[in-house]
């Protein structure tokens, strides 16, 4: 259903400002004083990456007044393949301060504030005291827990949310608004996922991959709602959530009804696999071995000294880009699926993952169901390229 605007109508528009958005004051949805809401509109964009990054050029481009930026980290040459914000000059710097200089490079009167912070679920008040400045609020973050702390904080402080996930070739998007107007249903993540997954069932994109022309497509989306809900144009996308299956070119409409907790569809990179198993009773610490103690190991077993199974539970596609020598392939969906026989050798087994999340959760699986000396790599390849093999590419 349509909304009202969020925004009331700034300044008249200069001639300069005429001509620069004369394509939007053509549209009669839109005109001069839709442009004008959009001109005094505060918008926040959680998250300088894959989805943040066209979301930032597009608010920009369409004359957002104010911007805020939020994210921690700094440009990784992994970024490049879809944060379009950031350049190869970039890597090492802030991503805040490269999307800032992006933004600025398509209108140098853009207000953008840069909040270079890490959302911590541990002060909602910190959380509340970033979103609060804005109007609306848009989620590019690519991790569960930022995802409900930012909808949370959304929540208290009534302001509407433009949300997204992407993974591989699949994404999803809606808007939520816990607390809207008068007149308009309430609906939050919660209704479309009532708790988060546990953690290390879902892949991140690191671990799984993401089309880079994909964020683009969905962040473009997430910007037409941001233009809707500004300036009161349209029906933005409350009470429905849009998947895309990209491999088909296909958009599927899925109702939500705020309060329902109805089965929700598919997350974006969870497979059968992501729910609870054999390991769920074993939720402690298991063995570590770093990095450095696993090569010294690996050139003893080399050489006749040692006597172990290292195991890479990652997907094939991520062994395509880096792998640690004499390691073998189980993926980890096939090891939850028959933790006893997946892994029949009986010496002492070592896992390992990207960064130690899967490889843990693989290695309680194994305790559960009686296998000892289990162990696992701390920090995951991340970390063996990090402290013994650094020429080797990381993702």
């Amino acid at each position: 259903m349509p909304v009202p605007p969020l925004v009331e109508p700034g300044p008249e528009l200069t001639r300069a400002q005429v001509e620069r958005w004369s394509r939007h004051l053509l549209l009669p949805q839109l005109g001069a004083l839709g442009q004008r809401r959009l001109r005094n509109a505060r918008v926040c964009v959680v998250g300088a990456g894959g989805l943040g990054a066209p979301v930032l050029l597009y608010l920009a481009a369409a004359g957002v007044g104010r911007i805020g930026v939020v994210d921690h980290d700094d440009v990784e040459l992994t970024n490049l393949q879809r944060q379009v914000v950031h350049g190869h000059a970039d890597v090492g710097r802030p991503k805040t301060e490269s999307a800032r200089d992006a933004v600025l490079a398509l209108d140098p009167d853009v207000d953008v504030v840069l909040h270079r912070v890490r959302l911590d679920g541990d002060d909602p008040d910190a959380v509340d005291a970033v979103l609060g400045e804005y109007d609306l609020v848009l989620d590019g973050t690519d991790n569960f827990p930022t995802r409900y702390l930012v909808n949370d904080a959304c929540v208290r402080l009534g302001l509407p949310e433009v949300w997204a996930s992407v993974y591989r070739f699949d994404a999803m998007v809606a808007v939520f608004w816990g607390r809207p107007p008068a007149g308009v249903a309430a609906v939050q993540l919660r209704d479309l996922f009532p708790e988060p997954p546990a953690p290390g069932t879902v892949p991140s994109c690191a671990e799984g991959g993401v089309l880079g022309a994909l964020c683009g497509q969905v962040g473009s989306l997430m910007a037409t709602e941001a233009v809707k809900l500004l300036t009161g144009v349209g029906e933005p996308l409350l009470g429905r959530v849009l998947v895309l299956d990209g491999l088909a070119s296909r958009w599927t409409e899925v109702p939500l009804r705020g309060g329902a907790r109805a089965a929700a569809p598919r997350v974006p990179g969870a497979t059968p696999d992501a729910a609870p198993g054999p390991d769920a009773a074993h939720a402690g610490p298991v063995p570590v071995v770093s990095a450095t103690r696993l090569a010294e190991r690996l050139a003893a077993r080399d050489r006749g000294d040692d006597d172990f199974l290292l195991v890479d539970v990652r997907e094939p596609g991520e062994r395509d880009v880096v792998a640690i020598p004499g390691a073998v392939p189980v993926p980890l969906a096939a090891l939850l699926a028959d933790p006893a026989g997946s892994v029949p050798d009986a010496r002492e087994v070592v896992l390992h993952c990207r960064s130690g999340v899967r490889s843990a959760q693989a290695a309680r699986a194994l305790a559960a169901v009686g296998r000892e000396h289990v162990a696992h790599l701390d920090g995951g390849v991340l970390a063996w390229v990090r402290d013994v093999d650094p020429s080797l590419p990381t993702y």
